[in-house]
């Protein structure tokens, strides 16, 4: 999905750093995505047995994700928006 948006964003008619703004925040997605991955690795690895700690590091983790996932949302709709729908 990020690769697609980014070959998207390529193709958008809008200025070079409303480009940048939409090709940034998929790059955001993908590595606090990673970031997400690598901890929940590590608590797998660490405590096989559920523990409070764990879940709550895998939940912070998720909505980090969820965050980026919102401010790419935000930031694709603003720069579409603006150059297609408003006069």
């Amino acid at each position: 999905m990020v690769i697609i948006a980014i070959i998207v964003a390529f193709l958008l008619d809008v200025q070079w750093i409303e480009r940048l703004l939409l090709i940034s925040s998929m790059v955001l997605i993908a590595i606090v995505e990673l970031l997400n991955s690598a901890i929940e690795a590590v608590v797998y690895r660490i405590c096989t047995e559920l523990h409070e700690l764990s879940a709550k590091a895998k939940d912070i983790g998720s909505a980090a994700v969820f965050i980026a996932i919102c401010l790419a949302i935000f930031i694709w709709s603003v720069v579409i928006g603006n150059h297609y729908f408003v006069s």
